[in-house]
C-alpha cells in the first residue's frame, strides 16, 4: 500500500487549490494512505478534504519565537511525523526551502515538487519547473502529470463538516438573519493592503442590495474586527472572528460570495457557491476563481489598482451573479 505524504503549508487559498491535485492522487492510488502536512493555522481546512486521511500540523511560529524548548519541541514532533510516517512518496506542492527539505528528510523514494529554482532540485528524484502562466491549481495538476500520473476528470470539491455548518446556522439564526432567504455574504479584507477594494464601496454595495430585499453579511478575521467597526454602525451583521470553517459555513449558506483575492472566496468556489471576485488581474497565472475566470472582476487598465474598478461595476456583476443563481431581486 502507498504512504503518501502531500506538502502546502500556507495560504488558505494555496491550500484550497490543492484540491484537484489531491483527488487526481487518490484516483491514481485507491487504496493509498494520505497524509497532509500543513500549518497549524490552516489545518481545521483539511477535514474537509475527504481524500485525505491524516494531518500533520505545522506550528511554524513556534520555530520563529525564539524559544529554544520550544523549538527543539516543535522540531522533534515534525521529525517524528515526517520519519515516522514511512512516506513511499512525497508531494512538494509548494516547492519553498523550507518544504524541500521537509521532503528530503522525510527519506522517502520517490519524491516529486514544484521546483521555483534550480538549487533546490536536489531535494526531489522528480523536479518540475514552475510553470507559472497557469492557473495555481492546474500547476499542481501538471505537477503530477509530469511526474507520471494519468490525467482525468478535474474535481474541485470541498465538503465542510456538519458540525460546522450547523454554528453557521446558529449565527445565522442568532444574528436574525434567515437561512432561507437571499443573503449576499462580503469578505472585504485580505492578507496584502493592494488587494483590498476600498471598504465604502463595499459598503455602497451592501447598502443597494439591502434596500433591494437581500440579506447583508461581513466576515473577516480576529485582526478586521476594528476596521469593519464602520460595517456595524451601518447595520449590518459581522462575523469577524468566527473560526475559519464556520466562516466557510457561513459563506455556504450564503447566496452570493463578494470579496477580494482571499482564501474564503477560493474556498467558496470548490464549494459550488457563486462569487464575484475582486482582483487586480485575470491575465494567466493569476488565481483568479478556478476555472471560473468570468467571475472575477479586474480594473479597467493595466496597471492593477483595484481602487479604480467602480461601484456600479461591481453592483451590476453581483445582479448579473444573482440572476444565475434565481436569487435576482
Amino acid at each position: 500500500m502507498e504512504n503518501i505524504l502531500l506538502i502546502r503549508l500556507k495560504s488558505i487559498g494555496d491550500v484550497v487549490f490543492t484540491l484537484p491535485a489531491v483527488h487526481r492522487i487518490r484516483e491514481n492510488f485507491p487504496d493509498a494512505k494520505i497524509t497532509f502536512l500543513t500549518s497549524k493555522e490552516n489545518a481545521p481546512l483539511i477535514s474537509g478534504f475527504r481524500e485525505v486521511d491524516a494531518v500533520i500540523a505545522l506550528d511554524r511560529a513556534g520555530f520563529k519565537g525564539g524559544n529554544p524548548k520550544r523549538i527543539w519541541t516543535e522540531g522533534f514532533s515534525l521529525m517524528r511525523g515526517l520519519r515516522g510516517g514511512k512516506f513511499s512518496l512525497v508531494v512538494d506542492f509548494q516547492g519553498f526551502g523550507e518544504t524541500a527539505w521537509f521532503a528530503w528528510l522525510s527519506g522517502a523514494p520517490r519524491r516529486w515538487g514544484n521546483v521555483y529554482g534550480p538549487g533546490r532540485r536536489w531535494a526531489y528524484t522528480q523536479g518540475v519547473t514552475l510553470e507559472k502562466q497557469i492557473h495555481f491549481a492546474d500547476r499542481n495538476l501538471l505537477l503530477l502529470e509530469q511526474c507520471g500520473l494519468r490525467p482525468g476528470e478535474v474535481r474541485n470539491e470541498f465538503f465542510l463538516p456538519e458540525n460546522a455548518l450547523a454554528e453557521a446556522r446558529q449565527f445565522f439564526l442568532a444574528s436574525g438573519l434567515d437561512p432561507a432567504k437571499s443573503t449576499l455574504f462580503i469578505q472585504p479584507f485580505t492578507s496584502t493592503a493592494n488587494k483590498n477594494w476600498p471598504l465604502d464601496r463595499y459598503l455602497a454595495v451592501a447598502r443597494h442590495w439591502r434596500a433591494n430585499g437581500l440579506q447583508v453579511l461581513f466576515g473577516g478575521g480576529p485582526a478586521d474586527k476594528a476596521a469593519l467597526e464602520p460595517v456595524r454602525e451601518a447595520g449590518f451583521v459581522v462575523s469577524a472572528g468566527a473560526p475559519l470553517l464556520v466562516t466557510a459555513g457561513l459563506a455556504q449558506l450564503s447566496t452570493l460570495v463578494l470579496g477580494s483575492d482571499t482564501g474564503i472566496l477560493h474556498l467558496a468556489v470548490a464549494m459550488e457557491k457563486r462569487v464575484v471576485m475582486i482582483i487586480n488581474s485575470v491575465a494567466p497565472g493569476r488565481p483568479y476563481p478556478f476555472r471560473h475566470a468570468d467571475w472575477a472582476i479586474a480594473p479597467p487598465t493595466a496597471d492593477r489598482i483595484v481602487s479604480n474598478i467602480q461601484t456600479g461595476t461591481v453592483i451590476e456583476a453581483c445582479e448579473r451573479a444573482l440572476a444565475e443563481t434565481g436569487a435576482a431581486q
